[in-house]
């Protein structure tokens, strides 16, 4: 497509999670027929080198690698969170949840077409659900971690692989909603989920080859940390009751998370227009009176850190959330929108160095000096942690986990065409990288980085690294480097047979979309023999907009492809062309919408050997007590 408008509805239809058991049958069945899990290709899985060890510790827990998703659409659904594992996250920043767990999002949320802008917020899902996706996600991966068929791929246990992984709660948005019932009763339940780990336990399905993990232990420790994202515009006093309110009411260590308006007006227009370009850009002045200035940040930084230690925990910063900028694109609703991408990395990368220049010696950062610090300390001489999250791509994670942030969690690349498949890529660069440095793990490369930049000039990595994208490397951050659309071709799409390009499939966030090869007796017909078919899971599917921008031909695949629903209700309240599965004991079809003719071709596409990536057999009705 040249171009994108909105062709969407406003509203986002409820997402409807798939249970335990289809998640589980669905993973038992596509590694039989596929050798893929949620589509994912074994390629695309992670296994740590023997010879690198990636590993970090977030807020004293150890993770083996440093990577992992943001708190937005990759870490909502309990599939998504499996799959960013299988890629080789270990750090999970879970999609933030807050009371109003009931809302109206408008659609579409998500605008890929060059650098990154977004409108959605929050969780798409009611509080318990969140929690059923966290716990179901969790124990998942402790069941995969022990499944033979894939520690080829992922690694063996008592080989060192797959390595220790860590939970990361996000809340938000303020404190009357934080100290609520409904988000303290979330928290509580992550601190301890044995009762919902019982219960998803009894729905393993005793025909599965899961069915061995039933009596294993899970642990049900599941999360202790938070992430804490607050509005824009947030006060920095409650910013500060927050904080202090989780340590003291939860017993929990905890992130704040700052904004590139830190910068103040002038810094943050001298790089987003003059240095990268986007001269487009709108700035949101009252964005900069409203949010957390810089010198009331430090004094909150240091206060916040102090409390924390004094009530024996850890305290960290977030570099940092997006930047809200005008709406000037015909695609998104809001009048607003927020800016993410490569021009926020330049930004979050500026903020971490003006940090480090005004609190020496307070954060664990390579060569961050202070009056009480070893300048040469390969985790800085503070013990402030920096996570970061900004525009971080397989081509600059190398040299963001220099600056010593832990971890550099992922959003924005995800949602390009690869999706989760890009993970393994970035992790098999930075192992390169480690390898080829003076050291074998993240410590040593860290220390052989801060000598390479002291040689240079510079103060410390994170200055290095700012330096080199706003000079050496700024073709890949500027606006001439992020001009070009996404490849189109002049054909309308149709619902069978299309250019095949696989891009719905892995640029869609919530694993909503899955391909079938197209079966000998529909070649002819259809005819695209050797194509893929794509259908769409219409329950998974949050019309976010995300296939349509980077599908090549004219139209939505989330509107033109078979659209499948599992779930009666929301079949019937949906609109257009559409198919109501039955999996119960056999695959059957009814339509909607004037798709009736094509329910003859749709169930010799579902039927094939690869066919629908669930058993036959999985129950599609709520387990008992699941609700």
């Amino acid at each position: 497509m040249t171009e994108t408008t909105n062709q969407t509805s406003d509203k986002a239809p409820p997402l409807t999670p798939m249970s335990l058991p289809m998640l589980l049958e669905r993973i038992e069945h596509e590694w039989t027929t596929r050798k893929r899990i949620f589509d994912l290709p074994t390629a695309r899985f992670w296994k740590p080198s023997p010879d690198v060890d990636l590993s970090f510790e977030f807020l004293g827990r150890p993770a083996a690698s440093p990577v992992g998703p943001a708190a937005g659409p990759h870490s909502q659904m309990a599939q998504n969170i499996v799959l960013s594992w299988l890629g080789g996250s270990r750090l999970f920043e879970l999609k933030t949840v807050q009371v109003l767990d009931d809302l109206d999002i408008a659609r579409p949320c998500i605008d890929m077409q060059t650098i990154g802008y977004n409108i959605e917020w929050s969780q798409e899902l009611l509080v318990h659900e969140s929690l059923e996706e966290y716990v179901k996600a969790w124990m998942i991966i402790e069941m995969l971690k022990r499944w033979e068929p894939i520690q080829e791929f992922v690694g063996r246990p008592e080989e060192g692989g797959p390595g220790a992984h860590v939970f990361d709660m996000s809340v938000g948005y303020d404190l009357a909603g934080i100290t609520s019932e409904k988000v303290a009763g979330f928290i509580d339940a992550m601190h301890d989920a044995t009762d919902e780990i019982e219960r998803l336990r009894a729905q393993i399905p005793h025909d599965s080859v899961f069915a061995q993990f039933r009596d294993i232990e899970f642990p049900s420790h599941i999360s202790d940390t938070i992430t804490l994202s607050t509005f824009h515009g947030c006060p920095p006093d409650e910013i500060e009751q927050i904080t202090k309110h989780l340590i003291k009411a939860h017993d929990i260590d905890v992130i704040v998370k700052l904004n590139p308006t830190l910068l103040g007006p002038d810094g943050v227009s001298a790089i987003v227009h003059d240095t990268l370009g986007y001269e487009y850009v709108q700035l949101v002045p009252q964005a900069f009176e409203d949010d957390l200035p810089f010198d009331r940040a430090i004094t909150l930084i240091d206060e916040l850190h102090r409390f924390a230690l004094d009530h024996g925990h850890r305290f960290g910063i977030k570099l940092t959330n997006t930047l809200v900028v005008q709406n000037h694109k015909d695609w998104m609703p809001d009048e607003t929108m927020y800016l993410s991408g490569a021009p926020l990395h330049v930004l979050a990368t500026a903020v971490l160095d003006k940090l480090a220049t005004a609190l020496p010696g307070r954060f664990m950062i390579p060569g961050h000096d202070g009056p009480d610090a070893d300048p040469d300390a390969t985790n800085g001489g503070g013990d402030i942690m920096v996570s970061f999250s900004a525009g971080v791509t397989k081509e600059n994670l190398a040299d963001t986990i220099a600056m010593g942030v832990r971890p550099a969690s992922v959003c924005s690349d995800l949602l390009k065409p690869g999706g989760y498949g890009r993970l393994a890529p970035m992790l098999k660069a930075l192992t390169k990288a480690v390898a080829e440095s003076t050291g074998r793990d993240l410590d040593g490369y860290r220390s052989a980085r801060l000598a390479e930049a002291r040689a240079a000039g510079h103060r410390d990595t994170a200055a290095a690294h700012l330096a080199h994208i706003t000079h050496n490397d700024l073709a890949s951050y500027h606006l001439d480097g992020h001009e070009n659309l996404p490849r189109s071709v002049d054909h309308d799409l149709e619902m069978w047979g299309c250019v095949a390009c696989n891009f719905c499939v892995t640029v869609c966030p919530n694993d909503a979309f899955f391909k079938v090869p197209t079966p000998t007796a529909l070649a002819d017909e259809l005819d695209s023999s050797g194509r893929q078919q794509y259908l769409v899971f219409s329950e998974l599917c949050n019309e976010c907009g995300n296939c349509l921008t980077f599908c090549p031909e004219n139209g939505d695949p989330a509107m033109i492809k078979p659209r499948l629903y599992l779930d009666q209700t929301r079949f019937a309240a949906a609109e257009g062309p559409r198919f109501l599965i039955d999996i119960d004991g056999g695959i059957t079809a009814s339509a909607s919408g004037g798709a009736d003719a094509e329910i003859p071709r749709l169930l010799t596409v579902l039927t094939a050997d690869e066919g629908l990536p669930l058993r036959a057999d999985t129950p599609t009705a709520p387990i008992p007590g699941s609700a």
